[in-house]
């Protein structure tokens, strides 16, 4: 009994676990908003980039489908994955979406710069997939799309800091490749894709990422960690900084929970942020969170609901809260 008190009391001494700060308002700039993600990211970073395209200048998608891919093929997620999903069928949808008021209007996809990456050795997401994505931005009349796919990569992320051999499927799905005698750097192509020519990357961050609390965005029903990540480069968190804000979504089985920092810390986002006043957002979903879950991918058939392709999807309205608090101006 003594022994389970001098436990007890041991217990109630310890400190209670440090809570994630709240995502601060930062007087972002809500005119340059962007969003890039890999495989169920991308299918992601699609859907956010339609669902609010008036307020989104740029898409990446790196072995991404297109917008409401799994309702509106036959087949659904297997022939989202590896068939040959219509992006006409994607674009029809979206029409309709915007005619009922439910997403931004299409017209608005015209402005988008957009990114598009396939690896010729990905067998998780076929290159027919992402070509359905070029289709639905074809029938947009999107003049400004950039389509890769002729890097040998697996189902990954590219990295010029660190990864795999190219051609690797496997945790923590970043791949290393080499593309004219260099390593190609897919954040910097994203970004320049986006944003136009870049400064050279910060030799060293003049800030460290730091978790924030996603609780206060998500409903239960998003089926989203209670943490997400965010950096903040130290001329952004100055008044009047006005900064841009890239969202970057990550794969099945790579949230931080599952991989540490190599998707919010490591694939190289941040160096060529930092130099460029990029505010790095990057929201998260755990393997499990919900029981149709398992992987901790993010909603693109319909887990949360059938609401989860529009401006109300619980996922899509919960990371739209997490920008509009960036682009907030803040308390002085």
């Amino acid at each position: 009994m003594r022994a389970a008190l001098l436990v007890a009391t041991l217990l109630w001494a310890q400190p209670a676990a440090a809570q994630p700060a709240k995502l601060p308002a930062l007087g972002a700039d809500p005119a340059r908003i962007s969003t890039a993600g890999l495989s169920s990211g991308g299918f992601m970073a699609m859907q956010y980039g339609v669902a609010f395209s008036a307020s989104t200048m740029g898409v990446g998608v790196v072995a991404g489908g297109p917008y409401n891919c799994a309702v509106v093929n036959p087949g659904g997620i297997a022939t989202c994955m590896s068939g040959a999903p219509v992006g006409a069928a994607s674009y029809a949808a979206a029409v309709s979406f915007a005619a009922l008021g439910q997403i931004d209007p299409v017209d608005r996809l015209k402005s988008q710069r957009v990114y598009l990456f396939s690896g010729t050795r990905d067998e998780t997401v076929r290159r027919t997939v992402v070509d359905a994505v070029r289709d639905f931005f074809t029938d947009a009349g999107t003049p400004n799309v950039q389509y890769v796919h002729d890097v040998p990569a697996g189902h990954a992320f590219i990295s010029a800091n660190f990864g795999a051999p190219c051609g690797t499927t496997a945790t923590p799905f970043v791949d290393q490749c080499a593309v004219d005698g260099a390593l190609y750097d897919q954040p910097r192509a994203i970004l320049t894709e986006i944003y136009g020519t870049l400064l050279p990357k910060a030799a060293s961050l003049s800030a460290s990422p730091t978790s924030f609390d996603q609780a206060e965005f998500a409903s239960p029903v998003a089926g989203m960690s209670k943490t997400g990540y965010v950096f903040v480069p130290a001329s952004c968190a100055k008044a009047g900084a006005s900064c841009a804000v890239h969202i970057v979504f990550h794969g099945c089985l790579q949230s931080a929970s599952v991989v540490g920092d190599a998707v919010y810390g490591r694939v190289g986002y941040n160096a060529w942020a930092d130099a460029n006043g990029i505010i790095m957002l990057y929201p998260q979903v755990d393997p499990g969170t919900m029981l149709n879950n398992p992987e901790g991918c993010w909603d693109w058939w319909g887990y949360t609901g059938s609401n989860f392709q529009i401006r109300s999807g619980p996922q899509l309205a919960a990371v739209r809260a997490m920008v509009q608090r960036l682009v907030a101006q803040p308390d002085r």
